[in-house]
């Protein structure tokens, strides 16, 4: 169980502050927020407009001439904790890289909880093939349900 716990454990630390630095009205802003990654990801799938959430935890309205001029500035990163750090070059997100990871990440946590549930199996990376096993089941399964969206 120690290995699930540790591997959960460190794909849930995931998080940065997000912030934009512009011009407006002659005024400078420098909005930016705190985004736990991991929880941002569990509940919308992926990593929706980071814009917007900056924006929103400071204020700015989304109907906005300000809100359109954060947007032509680039998004910068900061105070980083977790493996996004590997996505994250000259201040800048790979988010399709990122987002990739953390899928990865997040479905051999999963596989992992079901290897030791149903098989008592406490480290699944002992057992590549049962791992394999897991993973082309998970994947027919999605297949199965993208071709029936019933």
């Amino acid at each position: 169980m120690l290995v699930l716990q540790s591997m959960v454990e460190v794909m849930m630390k995931n998080s940065v502050v997000a912030g934009v630095e512009f011009y407006y009205k002659g005024e400078r802003y420098t909005p930016s927020v705190r985004i736990d990654l991991d929880r941002l990801m569990e509940q919308t799938g992926g990593l929706p407009s980071l814009y917007s959430l900056i924006a929103r935890e400071n204020g700015i309205d989304l109907y906005s001439y300000q809100y359109e001029v954060m947007q032509v500035e680039d998004i910068r990163f900061s105070e980083v904790e977790g493996f996004v750090a590997d996505f994250i070059h000259n201040g800048e997100l790979d988010v399709q890289g990122f987002v990739d990871k953390w899928r990865d990440e997040k479905l051999a946590a999963d596989l992992a909880a079901i290897a030791q549930r149903c098989m008592g199996v406490e480290d699944l990376a002992q057992q590549p093939k049962l791992a394999d096993a897991l993973k082309e089941a998970y994947l027919l399964g999605q297949r199965a349900s993208a071709s029936n969206p019933d």
